[in-house]
Formats: C-alpha cells, sequence, structure tokens
C-alpha cells in the first residue's frame, strides 16, 4: 500500500460510479425494461419513479469504492490493460453468482438472468479498463 495515490484513487472512485451508474441506467433502465414490464409482478411498483433510488446509488457508490480500491491496493502497480480487462471480468463474475441464486429463490425469466449475466461481464470489462486508465499509483 505504499505507492497508495489517494487523489488518484478518488478520481478512479468517481469515474467507476459514473460509468457504472451510466452503464446500468442503459442496461436496465432502456435495454431490459421490456423483460422488467413483462415480469412487472417481481419488482416494486414504486421503482419506475425512482422510489428507493438512493439505494441504488449507494449500492454503486459500494461497488465504485471496492472496486478502485481492490485495484489500486492489488493490481495497478505493475498492470497492463489485459490485466484490468481480467480483474474486470473475474470481479464481475463473482458479482453475477447472486443472478444464479436470484434465479433459484425468484421466479424471473431465464432470458433476464443471461442478460444480467452478460451485461454485467461487459460492465465489468469496461470498469476495468476505467480504472487502468484513471487510476495511478503514486510515484516510488
Amino acid at each position: 500500500m505504499n505507492d497508495l495515490n489517494p487523489k488518484s484513487l478518488l478520481i478512479a472512485i468517481i469515474a467507476t460510479f459514473v460509468v457504472l451508474t451510466a452503464t446500468d441506467y442503459f442496461i436496465h433502465q432502456i435495454w431490459m425494461m421490456p423483460d422488467y414490464n413483462a415480469t412487472a409482478s417481481l419488482w416494486r411498483p414504486d421503482m419506475a419513479a425512482g422510489g428507493h433510488l438512493v439505494w441504488i446509488h449507494a449500492g454503486h457508490l459500494l461497488a465504485a469504492v471496492t472496486f478502485a480500491m481492490l485495484w489500486a491496493v492489488g493490481f495497478a502497480s505493475n498492470a497492463k490493460i489485459t490485466c484490468s480487462m481480467k480483474y474486470g471480468s473475474f470481479m464481475a463474475l463473482f458479482s453475477q453468482s447472486h443472478t444464479l441464486i436470484a434465479y433459484a429463490v425468484q421466479p424471473i425469466t431465464m432470458e433476464i438472468v443471461w442478460k444480467w449475466m452478460i451485461s454485467g461481464v461487459l460492465q465489468g470489462v469496461l470498469l476495468g479498463v476505467v480504472v487502468f486508465l484513471v487510476y495511478k499509483p503514486a510515484r516510488k
């Protein structure tokens, strides 16, 4: 942790939060909205009005802090872009384990599961590239 760069880390957290929020908006509010409308009884009725938006943003912030911090302390010092893409893929696969659990305990469709998993992994790769490009370790 000697080469942790707090200013760069903060910028990486903000960039990760922005990209995560923007891609989630596209994935869930645009691309997957027909799937959610077809299964409307499974979701909170006030989600369309943003009734729990603060919790969504809190989740995005927690994910952004965790994603960027783990990158900064564990991988950034000697990384290449391919490493960041692998990092993003593995973080996404770890996160997508909950998608399979959700399928086991909720009556969501397999189409939703596949869309969540594919978009989640692509999103993870993108976030890996973002932290690679934005976070710069402190000079030794």
